[in-house]
């Protein structure tokens, strides 16, 4: 268990050393296999307690989509039948979207129902 940052930034350092040698990755013999999977699960065990992720909100998915697929405001209020008022709206947060246009930017954007409808 990883008490302190120091010993974090330490075993951290550690790692990235181990990462060196391929062999300490790919060969269970290699001497720093067994090491370096004890101080990575050590490391993601410290870091999930004291840099847990967030999960992304809906306008954060909603324009990483828009990127992905090449879409602007205008295009995505076409896909989603929503003016591009709405959409603007949507991507700023001064509303959320009806129930209806959330299943559409669930199914049309490829983003979870989770995410969508925030739960």
């Amino acid at each position: 268990m990883i008490r302190t940052e120091t010993e974090y930034k330490a075993i951290l350092e550690r790692v990235e050393e181990l990462l060196q040698d391929s062999d300490n990755i790919e060969n269970q013999n290699a001497k720093g296999y067994v090491e370096l999977n004890i101080l990575s699960d050590l490391v993601a065990d410290y870091e999930e307690a004291n840099y847990p992720i967030s999960k992304p909100t809906l306008t954060e998915v909603v324009k990483l989509r828009m990127v992905e697929k090449g879409l602007n405001q205008i295009g995505l209020s076409e896909l989603l039948g929503v003016s591009a008022s709405r959409v603007s709206e949507y991507l700023t947060g001064k509303s959320e979207p009806t129930l209806k246009v959330a299943r559409e930017i669930s199914k049309k954007l490829s983003i979870e129902p989770s995410i969508v409808l925030g739960v």
